[in-house]
């Protein structure tokens, strides 16, 4: 009994001693097998200077080629001689005209019929026809009397210048004589409303013309 106390005390150092080895073997390799820092590397402090750069050089103007003047080329003018040949004369010598005086001429002679003895006539002058009552308009000449001048006792004829147009109508009239101014403004109005004319006629083509007109106006008891 006393024994195995004993041997029990002695192998405790023993065993401590071998877990201090152990660690301490583990704590080297651990030393040796972890990376390795180098000492920390610094670079010189940077310095800034100014630097002048120089401006660039102004752009010189590229030289133009020298052109040579153009020469004209004149070319010496052209002479012909002269082709007419001047030769001494030969026979005698021909004096001057005298002055025959002075020249008469003779009257033109009668040049006769134009175109080959045809002559030609004036043209005939155009037939002319004046206008005329249309006799279907007869009884619409007359003016109505004006019953003023009937009680007034006013009668006369009244003379009108009338303008027919080429559909037989008064287109204008004009007042000649008239003793009464009722007389005159009952004509003019009856000639323009009323009356009917065949036209004048220039070679059977209907054309405007004037006509004259009387118109007699007589209280009749």
């Amino acid at each position: 009994m006393y024994a195995d106390r004993y041997h029990s005390t002695a192998s405790r150092p023993a065993g401590a001693g071998a877990a201090l080895l152990i660690s301490g073997a583990m704590i080297l390799g651990l030393y040796y097998a972890g990376p390795r820092i180098a000492p920390g590397v610094f670079d010189d402090p940077l310095v800034v200077r100014p630097i002048s750069i120089p401006e660039p050089p102004e752009p010189q103007p590229e030289p133009q080629p020298k052109t040579q003047p153009l020469r004209t080329r004149t070319t010496p003018p052209i002479t012909q001689p002269d082709p007419r040949v001047v030769l001494p004369p030969t026979g005698p010598v021909i004096g001057t005209t005298p002055d025959p005086g002075p020249v008469t001429f003779d009257p033109p002679g009668d040049p006769g019929p134009l175109s080959g003895g045809i002559t030609l006539d004036p043209p005939p002058a155009p037939v002319m026809v004046g206008a005329e009552v249309d006799p279907r308009y007869a009884d619409a000449l007359q003016p109505p009397y004006p019953p003023s001048a009937i009680r007034a006792g006013i009668e006369g004829s009244v003379t009108v210048r009338a303008l027919i147009g080429v559909d037989g109508r008064v287109k204008a009239i004009e007042i000649l004589k008239s003793p009464d101014d009722a007389l005159s403004e009952a004509t003019r109005r009856q000639a323009l409303s009323r009356w009917r004319f065949k036209p004048a006629t220039r070679d059977g083509i209907p054309v405007e013309g004037w006509k004259r007109m009387t118109m007699r106006f007589q209280i009749v008891e």
